[in-house]
């Protein structure tokens, strides 16, 4: 049974509180070799057959075709902030050269779009999709990616930049390139310690050198980068579990962070990350001191950490949510409403940390669509509990200003495929029509100001 006895409303939080939905270019776009579009790594991966189901991005929920119907369904949602990204392998089909019109020019209309429907676009320059022809270079193994991106950082800033005022570098550094450097789960595919070194070193420069680039051709504009972050507890007291936690913490919420707020790599704590020393040219620390105007964290969800001694270089596994007898979402995360208040306060307790928005937080559930509704009521009460969260960490001084939920739309979910449904607005992948889902009409509800029933399960 559920109750409403309480409420939680918009007014809360203040009225210069950004709200908004956020997704990704590979994700939605499709059209993957439309309009001159070059291919990118994710293309390449799903045609080998390694992604679940042997799926394959190239169709999505087609936002390239259906843009102005989905910006539509958002302003009717009153949803008033949308993050994108932009497709690298759109703009630049080789990764650096000659510019495809066809891609910058949708671009163009995407954001004249937004405007036109006073929606702000939030853009992340770089969501996983990397240049296929840049990858048979090394890709992010390859020093010169530090000019590759700022070729296509440069292009995308002056082009775009005289509008978009919100702007984000990288997407969870530590996910491409730990997923795709070194256990090779996601694309490229690549595995072991070199690889991921050499890519973590060189996504580190571009983190460090591009927000300069972008100022430079967007005036007034916030600058940030955004990471991936998960709240960590030992399986025990024993002290192998706590050192293992702590060794976690390192790869999942440390080693970007850090090096771009000035403070170098976290290598004291994690003895293999003292080979990127040997990486670092002579003037490297400073390149990679980012000057940013505001981070974006990306928290879901907990994990829970224990020692083992058959795991390479991190002697540690997480316990998955499924063996712990937790609640938990189709990703198979831990439905942990605290994990984005203890995120907020780690993150907000860097010095040189001006402004924390909230760019992605949300639950993939097994949603079915029955006469036209998808009553997903589990996606309303993890949104509900985990802004709570969030209100909570503002009401302590933490300087977070804004929430996207993950995502707007059910989207492709990278290795996992079409199967994971992350949207308030569903979608039905044959057809590609659009369904609100009643999370949907409860964040439309929450937006307007509307008293919004507090969920909450009782016996």
């Amino acid at each position: 049974m559920f109750t409403g006895e309480n409420s939680i409303l918009r007014s809360s939080f203040g009225d210069d509180f950004a709200w908004g939905v956020s997704s990704s270019a590979f994700q939605t776009e499709g059209a993957s070799l439309a309009d001159g579009k070059g291919p990118s790594i994710w293309d390449a991966f799903g045609a080998k057959g390694k992604i679940k189901n042997r799926e394959k991005g190239d169709q999505a929920t087609e936002f390239y075709k259906y843009y102005r119907e989905d910006l539509a369904l958002m302003r009717s949602m009153g949803i008033r902030n949308f993050r994108f990204s932009l497709s690298w392998p759109r703009i630049f089909p080789n990764g650096t050269g000659k510019v495809n019109s066809k891609g910058v020019d949708f671009y163009d209309r995407l954001i004249d779009q937004c405007l036109e429907l006073d929606i702000a676009p939030w853009v992340t320059l770089y969501h996983w999709d990397l240049p296929l022809e840049l990858e048979k270079k090394g890709g992010w193994t390859n020093r010169s990616i530090v000019n590759w991106f700022s070729e296509y950082a440069e292009l995308c800033a002056k082009r775009y930049g005289d509008r978009v005022k919100k702007w984000m570098v990288l997407n969870e550094p530590i996910v491409f390139t730990g997923a795709g450097y070194f256990m090779g789960v996601h694309a490229p595919g690549r595995r072991g310690i070199n690889p991921f070194l050499k890519a973590v070193h060189n996504t580190t420069l571009v983190q460090g050198l591009t927000p300069e680039i972008i100022r430079h051709h967007s005036k007034n504009c916030e600058v940030g980068t955004t990471y991936s972050c998960s709240h960590l507890d030992a399986y025990s007291e024993n002290e192998s579990d706590v050192f293992a936690k702590q060794r976690a913490d390192v790869l999942l919420n440390r080693l970007f962070i850090e090096p771009a707020l000035g403070l170098g790599y976290p290598h004291q704590d994690f003895k293999p990350l003292e080979r990127l020393l040997d990486l670092m040219g002579p003037n490297d620390e400073q390149l990679m001191f980012g000057n940013y105007d505001f981070i974006g964290i990306q928290n879901y969800t907990r994990e829970i950490v224990k020692a083992s001694w058959i795991i390479p270089y991190l002697k540690a596994r997480l316990v998955p949510a499924s063996k712990r007898n937790v609640p938990h979402t189709q990703m198979n995360w831990e439905i942990y409403p605290e994990a984005i208040y203890t995120m907020l306060k780690k993150f907000g307790a860097y010095p040189n940390v001006k402004k924390i928005y909230i760019t992605e937080n949300g639950a993939a559930f097994q949603d079915q669509l029955v006469n036209g509704r998808v009553h997903d009521l589990n996606r309303t009460l993890f949104l509900q509990s985990y802004i709570e969260q969030v209100l909570k960490a503002k009401n302590e001084g933490i300087n977070v200003a804004g929430y996207f939920i993950w995502s707007f739309t059910d989207n492709f979910e990278w290795a996992e495929g079409y199967t994971p449904k992350f949207g308030i607005v569903h979608v039905d992948m044959k057809t590609q029509k659009r369904t609100i889902k009643d999370s949907g009409y409860w964040y439309r509800s929450f937006l307007r100001g509307e008293p919004v029933p507090q969920l909450a399960v009782t016996a």
